[in-house]
């Protein structure tokens, strides 16, 4: 049986999630890439170095992440957050959000935890999503 998920619920999906589909727009294309990330505050943080994810969403910073628990065909739960791509561009909260990443997702590059340790280094981005909506489906 299909049904609509509340808020709560939708939500629960993406904080409990480690890996989801970042959606953007690149070039006027859809652009769909898997990234790691966390919540906090109701935010979705997550990190990378420069490239065509972070240009597009520079450039049209409207963004959603799409996160699914699957147990089989005929049982499984998706959720949608939209929202806005932030760049967090602060050393500190750089530092704070990277570690936190770190200590979420301990295998992270060598070269990723060397930017850890130096929240400055440029090639570093750092982002969140301030979510405002989220929606949610289940089969069951």
């Amino acid at each position: 049986m299909h049904r609509t998920l509340t808020i709560g619920q939708a939500f629960e999906i993406i904080r409990a999630g480690k890996i989801g589909r970042l959606g953007c727009i690149h070039q006027d294309e859809p652009y769909v890439v898997p990234i790691n990330y966390l919540t906090d505050s109701g935010a979705i943080y997550s990190h990378s170095l420069p490239g065509k994810k972070i240009d597009a969403m520079r450039s049209h910073p409207r963004v959603c992440l799409q996160v699914d628990q699957i147990d089989d065909d005929c049982h499984w739960r998706s959720a949608l957050a939209t929202g806005r791509f932030e760049e967090i561009r602060g050393q500190k909260d750089r530092r704070a959000i990277l570690g936190k990443l770190l200590f979420v997702f301990p295998r992270l590059t060598p070269v990723e935890s060397i930017i850890v340790q130096d929240a400055a280094a440029p090639e570093s981005v750092v982002f969140r999503i301030v979510v405002e909506q989220i929606t949610g489906v289940e089969e069951s």
